[in-house]
């Protein structure tokens, strides 16, 4: 019989939260983290608000135990943050008990230095230390080598589905028995690199976003990230642990329809929807919530809605974008919320989709703009959709 696959630990960081409970105590309380930026160095930073982690890079290396000199990006410092909070969320106390590996995503990865340095790079050798943590590799070398993983490492860049990518490869690995154990996730540091890409296909909005809203006119950019770590069940039952949920299904589809742009018909989302349900063996109404991409920009919302008509009819389960809260983590997102579908089904709570008061008029659906508490969440899917229609969906339940 084939491996379940099973999560046993969480770690995240982002703009509400340093850790777990931060993140949770931020989402209950509906606080959002999207406000002006401190540490961004761009002549852009005042026109927009962003969803920035408080710290700067010289204290994040501090609470790392990491000498000041050493080449550390922000993206590596904040994936090392993450990743060892999952691990001890799992309580793993030997790394290498059991063939364990370590699965990461990111599309900026060092940018956010070495964008700072290239006049350096061309003009003298100050700074040469950071053309080596340019590549998004880096950063899950950085990790890996923290956590003592030996037995296997890869990263996954496919834009904002990147992380969500990293869950199910973590998956399939384990139900192949390749490995008994993965940390899967993703993390992102704010750039100027995506400020500028970002504001130039002028789809950020200046004030706080307001996914699913008539009104909606972009995304705020957001910086963190997400780890879960996964577990054969037979490696669980023989450690005597008790999971939190269970990873039931996954699919990723690509509609290849734009660069950018979805589909005015939602092809891969609706793709990546039906065959993660497929593949769980639930039906459509055993979803109890969905934590949908809902970037508050006008193509991806009008896009997700109607293939969650597509794929649901008239009863779509109570839905929810978090971008309001975090704004917009690009390769964390899907793992970061992956987390929030895990805390949603901890405990029994539906967290609310910020700043939305309009039903947008062309498919007139609601999301949640309430916090729900004392419902049974079962079985939540979580969508993360990419530039170039790289569509990922997963589904995660309750045990």
């Amino acid at each position: 019989m084939q491996r379940r696959v099973l999560i046993t630990g969480l770690g995240t960081i982002s703009s509400i939260g340093m850790n777990i409970e931060e993140t949770l105590d931020s989402l209950l309380n509906k606080r959002s983290g999207i406000k002006k930026s401190k540490n961004l160095q761009s002549v852009h930073k005042d026109d927009f608000v962003f969803g920035e982690i408080p710290l700067t890079l010289s204290e994040l290396k501090d609470m790392l135990n990491i000498p000041q000199h050493e080449a550390y990006s922000r993206t590596s410092l904040l994936a090392m943050l993450a990743a060892k909070e999952a691990v001890d969320n799992a309580g793993i106390s030997d790394i290498n008990k059991y063939r364990t590996g370590f699965l990461s995503a990111s599309t900026v990865g060092g940018m956010d230095r070495s964008e700072l340095y290239y006049s350096d790079f061309l003009t003298n050798d100050t700074q040469n230390k950071y053309i080596d943590s340019h590549h998004c590799g880096d950063h899950t070398e950085k990790v890996a080598d923290l956590l003592g993983i030996k037995d296997f490492t890869s990263t996954i860049s496919t834009a904002c589905s990147s992380s969500i990518n990293t869950i199910m490869f973590g998956a399939r690995l384990i139900k192949l028995g390749i490995l008994d154990r993965v940390i899967a996730g993703g993390v992102d540091s704010l750039s100027k690199f995506t400020l500028n890409g970002f504001n130039t296909l002028m789809i950020l909005d200046r004030e706080h976003c307001r996914p699913f809203d008539e009104t909606r006119s972009g995304l705020n950019l957001g910086e963190g990230a997400g780890y879960v770590v996964l577990e054969a069940d037979d490696i669980i039952e023989k450690e005597g642990k008790t999971a939190i949920c269970e990873l039931k299904g996954y699919a990723n589809a690509n509609d290849a329809f734009h660069q950018t742009a979805s589909s005015p018909t939602g092809e891969g989302a609706f793709l990546a929807m039906t065959k993660a349900l497929k593949l769980s063996g639930l039906n459509k109404d055993d979803i109890s919530y969905i934590n949908v991409h809902g970037t508050g920009t006008g193509n991806n919302d009008l896009s997700e809605g109607i293939a969650m008509k597509r794929v649901f009819g008239e009863n779509i389960p109570p839905f929810s974008s978090t971008k309001g809260y975090t704004g917009h983590t690009l390769g964390a997102a899907g793992s970061i919320e992956t987390i929030f579908g895990a805390l949603a089904i901890k405990h029994n709570t539906i967290f609310p989709n910020l700043n939305f008061v309009n039903t947008i008029e062309e498919i007139g659906i609601r999301p949640e703009t309430d916090i729900i508490t004392n419902r049974e969440i079962k079985n939540v899917l979580s969508n993360s959709f990419g530039f170039g229609g790289n569509n990922s969906t997963l589904i995660i339940s309750k045990i």
